[in-house]
C-alpha cells in the first residue's frame, strides 16, 4: 500500500512587523496573522506555513532576506533544536526593550493599570548564569546513545546536545562526558533526571535512579566527580532520602553569599533557590531601595522562602515576620536568621492560598509588606492586605500576566497607586520574564 503523502504547505515572502510576547515574529499573509519562529522585527524573510488555524497560522524560515540590526549569531551551536533557549538570535539589548515592553502591555491591557515610572531592566551576564536546573536524562536506541539535558524545541523528546551555554560552566561543558558515562551502567535506561544546584563554590549533581546502582557504577561516579570537582547525591525511586555520596564529608548543605548584608544563606540542594546567583544580589538590593526599610518599620515577608529577602530587611527594620508554605524552608530560614545571628525575624509556615486569620502572623499589622509568590500569583492573599494596614508593598513576580492580574486588584479594589516596575533578567535569552513593582496606597 502507498504510504500517504504529507501536504504541503505554501512559501511566502513576509515583512515582520511585531514580535509576540513569546518572541515569535508576527507578520501578515493574505490577511492572516502569522506567527514566525525566530523571525525579528523589520525583517524581510522567506517562510513556509507550518500550521494552520481559524484564527492564525505559524512559519518556519526558509530564508533570512533582510536581516534586523538586532540579529546577533547565536553563542550556542545548538540553538534552533534545544528548547532550552528561544531568544540567541536577538541581541541581549533587545531582549530587555522587548520584555519591558511586554511587562507594561500585560500591566495596561489585564491590569488596567500604568506604572508612575519605568525602572531600568536589571541585568548581568547572559551566559553561564543558570546554577539550578532540572535535566532529562533518555537513552534513545536510534542514536545508540544516552541524551542528558532539555527537551528540543516544541517536542517531548530530548534534545542532542553536547554540551550547554546557559548552564554554569562547571555543568554546561561536561553535557557529553555525562552522556558517555551513564551509558556504561547497567541500567542506563532507568536514570530519568539529573538535578543540578550551585553555591557559591560547589556544584551538586542529584541523579534520581529507579533502580539500584552498583557499587563499580557509584565508584564510577565519584571519579567522575573528582575529575570535574563535583558533588554527587542519589535520589533512589520508591523514594528514599536523598543522600550525599562523594565527598563523604557528611556536609549535605550549601551555601551563598550576599556580601552588601555581610549575610551568609545556608540552604540543601534540593531547596529553591534563585538561578542566577549574579541577579539575586541586585534584586533584593532594588527591593530594599524601593521598599526603604527603617528602624520604625514592621514588615511582612510573605513566600519567604528561606529568608532571601527577610534577612536583609531585618538588617534596617526593627522587625521581619516571614511566612512560607514549606515548614522545611521555614525550618531553614529560622537557622539562616540564627547563622547570621540576626534575632528580629519571626517565620511561620502557613498555606498563603488558603488564608486563615487565625494564625498569630495574621494578627499584626504591617505598614510595609513584600510579595514574592510563584508564577501563580498572590490572588488568595491580596484581601487580606488591606487588614494589616499596609501603606507600601514591593511585589517580586515570575509571571507579568499573574502580575497584571494582582495589580489590577491592588490599584483598582484596594486603594493602591502603581508607582514603579521594571524587569529583572533573571533568565537571559529565554522568554520568561521576572519583574518588581512599587505599589503604594493612595
Amino acid at each position: 500500500m502507498a504510504r500517504k503523502k504529507r501536504k504541503s504547505f505554501p512559501e511566502f515572502e513576509a515583512k515582520i512587523r511585531n514580535l509576540s510576547h513569546e518572541g515569535k515574529g508576527i507578520a501578515e499573509i493574505d490577511g492572516k496573522t502569522v506567527f514566525i519562529h525566530g523571525a525579528l522585527p523589520d525583517e524581510t524573510i522567506r517562510c513556509q506555513i507550518t500550521y494552520k488555524s481559524s484564527k492564525f497560522n505559524e512559519a518556519k524560515i526558509l530564508e533570512i532576506i533582510e536581516p534586523s540590526k538586532d540579529r546577533v549569531t547565536p553563542p550556542c551551536a545548538h540553538f534552533g533544536v534545544c528548547g532550552g533557549c528561544s531568544m540567541q538570535h536577538m541581541s541581549v539589548a533587545h531582549q530587555l526593550e522587548h520584555k519591558q515592553k511586554v511587562l507594561i502591555e500585560q500591566l495596561k491591557h489585564f491590569g488596567k493599570v500604568t506604572p508612575e515610572e519605568i525602572l531600568p531592566a536589571i541585568s548581568g551576564k547572559d551566559l553561564g548564569y543558570r546554577g539550578k536546573a532540572r535535566l532529562g536524562v533518555r537513552y534513545v536506541q536510534k542514536k545508540e546513545k544516552v541524551l542528558v539535558g532539555f527537551r528540543e524545541k516544541h517536542s517531548k523528546y530530548l534534545a542532542d546536545i553536547k554540551s550547554c551555554k546557559v548552564l554554569h560552566k562547571s555543568v554546561g561543558n561536561i553535557i557529553e562526558d555525562l552522556s558517555n558515562l551513564l551509558i556504561t551502567f547497567a541500567h542506563y535506561k532507568e536514570i530519568p533526571q539529573i538535578e543540578v544546584a550551585c553555591s557559591d563554590d560547589e556544584t551538586v549533581l542529584i541523579f534520581r535512579h529507579l533502580k539500584p546502582l552498583q557499587q563499580d557504577e557509584i565508584d564510577a561516579l565519584c571519579k567522575f566527580a573528582t575529575l570535574n570537582k563535583l558533588s554527587i547525591y542519589l535520589q533512589p525511586n520508591p523514594p528514599e532520602k536523598i543522600h550525599k555520596i562523594f565527598p563523604k564529608d557528611n556536609i549535605e548543605s550549601l551555601s551563598y553569599n550576599l556580601k552588601e548584608f555581610n549575610l551568609e544563606m545556608l540552604f540543601h540542594p534540593t531547596m529553591f533557590t534563585q538561578v542566577n546567583s549574579e541577579i539575586n544580589p541586585l534584586m533584593i538590593s532594588q527591593a530594599l531601595t524601593l521598599l526603604n526599610p527603617t528602624k520604625d518599620d514592621e514588615i511582612l515577608d510573605l513566600f519567604c522562602g528561606l529568608g532571601n529577602f527577610t534577612l536583609p530587611l531585618a538588617k534596617y527594620a526593627k522587625n521581619v515576620v516571614g511566612i512560607e508554605g514549606s515548614k522545611e524552608m521555614v525550618k531553614a530560614a529560622t537557622s539562616n536568621a540564627l547563622h547570621n545571628n540576626i534575632e528580629n525575624t519571626e517565620f511561620y509556615a502557613a498555606n498563603l492560598f488558603e488564608p486563615d486569620r487565625s494564625h498569630k502572623w495574621m494578627q499584626k499589622k504591617y505598614n510595609k509588606i513584600l510579595l514574592d509568590p510563584p508564577r501563580s500569583g498572590a490572588k488568595e492573599i491580596l484581601p487580606y492586605l488591606s487588614e494589616f494596614n499596609t501603606k507600601t508593598i514591593v511585589y517580586v513576580s515570575c509571571n507579568p500576566a499573574t502580575l497584571a492580574r494582582d495589580a489590577n486588584e491592588l490599584v483598582n479594589n484596594h486603594g493602591y497607586k502603581l508607582k514603579k516596575t521594571g524587569i529583572i533578567n533573571m533568565f537571559p535569552h529565554t522568554s520568561h520574564i521576572e519583574a518588581m513593582a512599587l505599589f503604594e496606597r493612595a
